[in-house]
C-alpha cells in the first residue's frame, strides 16, 4: 500500500510522540518525530515536510515560534498546534498567525488523524488547481498572450493570419489592454522574427527628441550632438518598429513618418543623405483616431498608411473568462520573483477578482497581482490580501441570481469595504455582530480584517 503524506510529530513529552508516532504509521502516514524545535527545523529542511503537529509549550523554542521558523524555511507548511485546555487562548493567536488549527489535550489520536486527513486533503485540492491553471495557460497561451475568451480569440486568429504579410498595423485599445504583447507576438509570429524588435512611445518624449530618436541625427547636427547616432529605423531594419501611443505625435513627425511608409527611406536630424530601410511598422494607441482626424489633430493619409490592417482589443471587463488565468499566470511569475509558495486564490478571492471591473484592464490587474502576493501571509490569495489596494467591484449585479446569492454578495461587498471589521460592517448592514458571523461562516467568506494601525 501506498505511504501517505509525511507527517512531523514534535512535542517535548516521550508518550505523547511516540503514541502520536505509532498512531498515524498505523493509519499508513509516514512519521518522523522530535523532542524540540531545534530538531524539528532540521528535519523539516531535511525532508521537505509540509505537515507538522507540535505541541505549543516546549522548552527552548515553543509551538508557535517553531511554526513561523518552519514557514521560513517553508511557506507551504502547516502546523497542528497541540495545547492544554488552558492555554486555547494562545492556541486561537497562533492560528491568527498561520497555524492551520489547534486539538487540546487531552487528545483521542483519531482526533489528530482526522485533522491531518483534512489537511492532506486541502494540500492536495491546492495542487490539484494549481495543475489545472497551468494546464489551462498551456491550452490557452499563445506567444505571451493569455486567453481562452471569444474576443481574444478572434484576435489571435488574426494575429496569426496577419503576421504572415508584411502590412502595417494598427493595435487600438483601452491602456493596459496589452497592445505591446500583441505587437511583440505579430513579430515572433512573422518572418521577421529572428531581426530587432524595437519599441518607442510617441508620448514619452518632446518634438526635437522624438524626431531624433526615430531617425538618429549626425554629429554637431545640434546642441549636445557629440557623435553620430542612430534611430529607431536604422536599428529596427529589416525587423519590426512598433510605435506606442502614435496619437500623441505631433504634425511635423507625422509629415517625416508618412514620407518613411511611403518611400522606404529617411534622412538623419543634420544630414543629406537618404537612408533606406526595410521595417515594418505597428503602432498602437488608445485614442479615437477618426476623432484625432476630425479635429486636425492627427493626418488622414497617415491614418489610412498605419491602419491597413487594425487589432482592436476588447477591455478586461469584456473578457472576465480570461481573468482566472491572467490571475493565476501573474500569481505564478510574481511568486517565483518575491520566493513564495502560493499556489492560487480562494473561491471568495476569485469572485471578488471576476465582479472587479478593472479600468486599467491587465496592467492593474498585474499590478494587483503582484502587490497580493507580496502581502500574501497563506498559501493562498485571500480577499484581504486584494482589498488593501481600495478596490471595490463595480460589476453590476445579474437579476438572474438568487436572492441568497445577492445577500451573499453584499455581504462580502461591506465586509470588503469595511477591510474585514466585523463590527462595523454589521452596524452598516443593521445587524448582529454574531449574525454576520453566522452568516459569512455559512457562505464560507473568508474576509480578514486589515490592520490599519
Amino acid at each position: 500500500m501506498k505511504k501517505k503524506a509525511k507527517v512531523l510529530v514534535v512535542d517535548d513529552e516521550v508518550i505523547i510522540r511516540d503514541s502520536l508516532r505509532d498512531w498515524l504509521t498505523d493509519a499508513n502516514y509516514q512519521v518522523f518525530t522530535a523532542e524540540n524545535g531545534a530538531k524539528a527545523l532540521e528535519i523539516i529542511q531535511q525532508q521537505g515536510l509540509r505537515i507538522v503537529i507540535a505541541d505549543l509549550v516546549m522548552p527552548g523554542m515553543d509551538g508557535i515560534e517553531l511554526m513561523k521558523r518552519a514557514k521560513e524555511i517553508s511557506p507551504n507548511v502547516e502546523v497542528i498546534i497541540v495545547t492544554a485546555y488552558g492555554s486555547i487562548p494562545t492556541a486561537i493567536t497562533a492560528m491568527r498567525e498561520g497555524a492551520y488549527d489547534y486539538i487540546e489535550k487531552p487528545f483521542c489520536p483519531e482526533r489528530a488523524e482526522i485533522l491531518i486527513d483534512k489537511l492532506v486533503e486541502h494540500q492536495e485540492l491546492i495542487e490539484e488547481n494549481l495543475s489545472l491553471h497551468q494546464k489551462l495557460e498551456e491550452r490557452y497561451r499563445f506567444e505571451n498572450i493569455i486567453a481562452k475568451s471569444p474576443k481574444m480569440q478572434q484576435v489571435i486568429e488574426v494575429i496569426k493570419v496577419v503576421a504572415r504579410s508584411n502590412a502595417t498595423v494598427l493595435i487600438t485599445g483601452e491602456t493596459g489592454t496589452g497592445k505591446e504583447v500583441v505587437a511583440r507576438a505579430i513579430h515572433s509570429q512573422s518572418h521577421r522574427h529572428g531581426k530587432p524588435f524595437v519599441a518607442l512611445s510617441c508620448a514619452a518624449l518632446p518634438e526635437s527628441l522624438l524626431e531624433s530618436e526615430l531617425f538618429g541625427h549626425e554629429k554637431g547636427s545640434f546642441t549636445g550632438a557629440y557623435a553620430q547616432k542612430k534611430g529607431k529605423f536604422e536599428v529596427a531594419n529589416r525587423g519590426t518598429l512598433f510605435l506606442d501611443e502614435i496619437g500623441e505625435m505631433s504634425a511635423n513627425i507625422q509629415v517625416h513618418l508618412l514620407r518613411v511608409l511611403e518611400e522606404k527611406e529617411f534622412t538623419r536630424v543634420g544630414g543629406n543623405e537618404p537612408i533606406k530601410v526595410d521595417v515594418r511598422v505597428i503602432s498602437a494607441t488608445n485614442r479615437d483616431m477618426k476623432q484625432a482626424i476630425a479635429s486636425g489633430q492627427f493626418r488622414e493619409d497617415l491614418y489610412y498608411r498605419l491602419n491597413v490592417v487594425n487589432i482592436e482589443l476588447p477591455p478586461l471587463r469584456e473578457r472576465r473568462e480570461d481573468i482566472p488565468l491572467l490571475a493565476q499566470h501573474f500569481l505564478k511569475k510574481f511568486a517565483v520573483e518575491n520566493q513564495k509558495e502560493i499556489a492560487g486564490f480562494s473561491p471568495e478571492a476569485t469572485d471578488f477578482l471576476l465582479r472587479y471591473d478593472w479600468p486599467g484592464n491587465v496592467r492593474e490587474l498585474e499590478n494587483t497581482i503582484e502587490r497580493a502576493v507580496i502581502l500574501a501571509q497563506n498559501p493562498v490569495i485571500e480577499v484581504a490580501d486584494l482589498t488593501q489596494q481600495n478596490l471595490m467591484p463595480a460589476h453590476p449585479i445579474s437579476p438572474a441570481i438568487s436572492l441568497k446569492q445577492v445577500e451573499k454578495n453584499h455581504i462580502l461587498n461591506v465586509l470588503t469595504e469595511t477591510g474585514g471589521n466585523y463590527t462595523e460592517a454589521a452596524r452598516i448592514l443593521g445587524i448582529s455582530r454574531m449574525t454576520l458571523y453566522n452568516k459569512a461562516k455559512a457562505y464560507r467568506l473568508n474576509v480578514k480584517k486589515i490592520d490599519k494601525s
